[in-house]
Parts: C-alpha cells; structure tokens; sequence
C-alpha cells in the first residue's frame, strides 16, 4: 500500500538557519517526513496540500522570552495576556513555540512551587507549544537545592534580575545561582540593570517634580545597562557558566558582549523588536499616552537601531525575541493606567506597569524591515532559540524525522499595510507599533502537521488545548570553557 502523508508543502522557497532553496515538504505524524527538491513528491497520496507558490517556507517562530498571566508587583496586577490569548496571538503571528516564566515571588521559597503553579495557568489553555524559564527572585536554600528537580520537570534554564527591588538579586546570591547552574548544565537569563541606579536616579527626578512617563527613560540611564551587563559577565566568567543577556537596548552594551564573544566567553545575548522601532520620543506624547510604550529597559534614540541591527547582522545577538509582557492602557486597577490619581494626572512613571505587547507582531516586524537576510532572519527568530534552550533539532528546524512539522508559511509578495490593533488577537487595547507599515504576515502557520493559522481562510482556525508542554534538554550551543572541571574556591 502506497504512503500516505498527512500534509505536503509544494513550490514554496524553503529557508533554514543555514539553507534556502525550492523544496517540497512531506509531513506524517507531526513529523517533517521528507524534503526534497521541487517536483519530487508528485504523485504521492495526500491528505492535504498547500500551494505556497514562490513564497517562503521557514520552520515556526520561537518567541523565547513572553510574559503570560504574570503578577506585576509594584501595580497590583497581572498581564493582560494568560496562556490562551497569548498563544493564540503567537500562532497568527507565525510563532509555534513560546518559552514564559514561572516566575517566583519573593516570600516563595520554591521554584518547583512556582513551576507548579505556571503548569496549571497554561494547562489545556495553549494554542500553540510551550514551555518555561523558571523565575528566580529568592535564591534562598530550598531554591538552590531544587536546580536538579527542575531540569528532571524538563526545565533548563533560569532567569534572574539585576533590577528592582521586588525581584532583584545581589552579587552573592548571583553566585549561588551561577554555581549550581553551571553543575546542572542550565542556562541563565539575566536582565541586566543595575537596580540601584535605577533607584537613585528615580529619587533625583521625583524631587525636581518629574513624574511623567517620559522620565522613565531618564530613571534607566545607559550606564545602568552598561554596567549590570558587564559586571554580569565578570560573574559568570568567574564561575565559567553560560548567560544570555535579555533584551540588550543600545549599541554599546552589544559592544562590550561582542567584545566578551570575541575572547571566546559563553556570552548570548538577545534584543527586541521595542530597540529597533520604538524611541525614547515614543514615551514623550501629550498627557499619559507615552505609557503604552513603557518598557526596561526604555527604547533608546533612532540613531540606536542601527548599532542594533548590525549586531543582529554579526551574531552578537543570538536571539530575536518580543519580550510579550502586555497591560492594559485603560485599565486603572492593574494596567497601564492604574498609576494615576488625582495628585499625578499624567501618573507617575515609577508605578506605571512595565511592559508592551509584541509575540504577534515580532515576526512580521522584522521580516517587512527587509534588513536580514532571511537565513539570518531563521537564525535568530527560530533555530538559535530551539538550540539555547535544548529543543533543537526538534524544533528550530526542518530535518526529516527529527523536526516536528512547525512551519511558517510567508507570502511572495504583500501589498503593503498599516498595522492596526484590531488586526491583533491578544487581550490588549493598543499595540505600540500602531500605524507601522508592514509588507508581510504569515499566510499559514503550521504547529505539527496542523494549519493552525489561515489568513486567507478563516484566520486562527488552531484549537485552545493543542499546544503541548516541552520537556528541552540542555544546550546544544557553546557551554562552560572548562567543562571537565568542578568549580573550586581554592583555584583562585
């Protein structure tokens, strides 16, 4: 009996992190069963077929940084986005995998707690695949002690803040955490501020009466980025442990981590799409409005993006993630707007809930910028993602029987648009990219063998509950410079 496949790609240009030619895909069993060049599975049984002629066929998006149904500690609230707006946001942007957090409070002293508790908000409510970065805030014994458990539950990697003082750890809690990471072969995020500054500087505006959003940026000064970052990569080559430094702003901190990569260091590094399309000027509207487009670290100058691009252009950056962390502009409980009151009619930017939507739009964004090469532009929205995080050759990729059957699907050409909200399928009233001009949009998205995303016919047509938990495995890029050598106080 003749084979039959699931689903066939034909006549689209197939493009990987390391390839880009005219093939056609089979698809069985969730599984890329073959690849092979154009023409060459006519004739074969099918189920179904899509014609993506002469546009680009690229394995899903990973978007490994996304902030879904969390607490935001100074206002009182939550993300706008849980698991199933922000996965069914994810999946009509061309992304089939997303990495979030079980983020940690302070008065918790177990991230397995934490762990447990993510598991049941995104459980049978995700459109796409997931899985998630534990979230360090209290690297107390019990934490410390539960880094093996952890990489048993299928999570191997953690993140940890340099900044603010509900999240925040100190240097010797960094080192315990960077210690008992590098024994377990997890790999570390760090957000890279440095949170006494951002304090200070705070306090010196407040006292001259500056309370708007835009002082938000004027709170984060460059130098607090600068230095976090550079004291983060002292620490972590003192205990030769892989980081990866998030959502990096500015040319000048990608300087110091290209300079760190050059020696040969185990420095990763990621930015977002808020560093390439968003300034400081977008936080500088009339009245509140700038608080849509409050993020930490803050957009920087246009003359910035450039310096950012090139560093995507020459691997400093390892990844392109969205950084998904939305509120709601209008909301005054636990939004956007929950920081004004009769005494701060424009709010007071200290209390404005920090973050911007951006897992839909991520993709899109960077593929209509028509600045990548779109080798490149797999590299670091996909495959460097599945390859950091242990889901590589799984996900990241198209190689028949080790990839699942992810796949974006672009067209060859798209009269271009303006980006509008009501375009969007997240839980959030605004987008910050409003009004950008975009030439692209996935036409399918494709999470294993399934057409979740049609944007011809029928839009999300993916189902709440298919997105399935990724237990990854340990990094497969560059590790620990000494890896045959415990750590050992008495070597220095």
């Amino acid at each position: 009996m003749a084979e039959v496949y699931d689903l066939l790609v034909v006549n689209g240009v197939v493009v990987t992190d390391t390839e880009t030619g005219e093939f056609d895909i089979a698809v069985k069993h969730e599984k890329i069963a073959k690849v092979v060049p154009r023409g060459g599975l006519s004739g074969v049984s099918v189920k179904r077929t899509i014609d993506a002629q002469g546009g680009y066929v690229m394995p899903g998006g990973i978007d490994s940084h996304v902030h879904l149904n969390e607490p935001f500690i100074m206002a009182g609230g939550r993300c706008a986005d849980d698991y199933e707006p922000g996965t069914r946001s994810a999946i009509a942007g061309g992304t089939t995998t997303i990495i979030s957090f079980a983020p940690q409070s302070k008065t918790e002293p177990s991230l397995l707690a934490a762990l447990a508790e993510t598991h049941a908000l995104a459980r049978s409510n995700c459109y796409s695949d997931y899985s998630f970065h534990a979230l360090c805030t209290n690297a107390g014994p019990v934490a410390i002690s539960e880094f093996p458990s952890l990489r048993a539950a299928g999570i191997s990697s953690l993140k940890f803040f340099m900044a603010f003082e509900d999240l925040q750890l100190h240097d010797d809690e960094i080192l315990d955490v960077l210690l008992q990471a590098r024994r377990n072969q997890m790999t570390i995020l760090v957000h890279a501020e440095n949170g006494q500054v951002i304090s200070w500087m705070t306090k010196q505006l407040e006292k001259e009466h500056l309370f708007d959003p835009k002082y938000h940026v004027n709170s984060h000064p460059p130098m607090a980025e600068l230095e976090a970052t550079s004291r983060a990569i002292a620490l972590s080559t003192f205990i030769d442990v892989p980081i990866l430094i998030v959502h990096v702003s500015q040319p000048a901190v990608a300087a110091y981590i290209h300079e760190a990569q050059l020696k040969g260091l185990p420095i990763y590094a990621e930015t977002c799409p808020q560093y390439l399309f968003l300034t400081r000027e977008d936080l500088d509207k009339p009245g509140f409005e700038g608080a849509k487009c409050v993020c930490s670290p803050p957009p920087r100058s246009t003359a910035d993006h450039e310096g950012i691009w090139r560093g995507i252009e020459n691997g400093t950056f390892t990844i392109f993630s969205s950084d998904h962390c939305p509120f709601i502009f209008e909301d005054i409980e636990g939004g956007k707007k929950s920081s004004i009151s009769p005494e701060y009619p424009n709010g007071r930017f200290q209390y404005v809930p920090n973050g911007v939507p951006g897992v839909e739009t991520r993709l899109s964004l960077a593929l209509s910028a028509d600045r990548l090469q779109l080798q490149k532009f797999v590299e670091v929205t996909a495959t460097n993602a599945a390859k950091l995080y242990g889901l590589y050759p799984r996900k990241g990729a198209l190689i028949p029987g080790e990839s699942d059957a992810d796949i974006t699907i672009w067209y060859p050409e798209l009269d271009s648009f303006k980006l509008k909200n009501d375009m969007l399928h997240h839980n959030v009233d605004y987008t910050p990219y409003e009004g950008q001009t975009l030439n692209q949009w996935p036409r399918y998205t494709v999470l294993r063998g399934q057409i979740v995303w049609d944007r011809d016919n029928g839009g999300v047509l993916g189902v709440k509950g298919y997105g399935q938990f990724l237990e990854r495995g340990i990094s497969s890029l560059a590790g620990p410079l000494r890896p045959e050598k415990d750590w050992n106080p008495r070597d220095f």
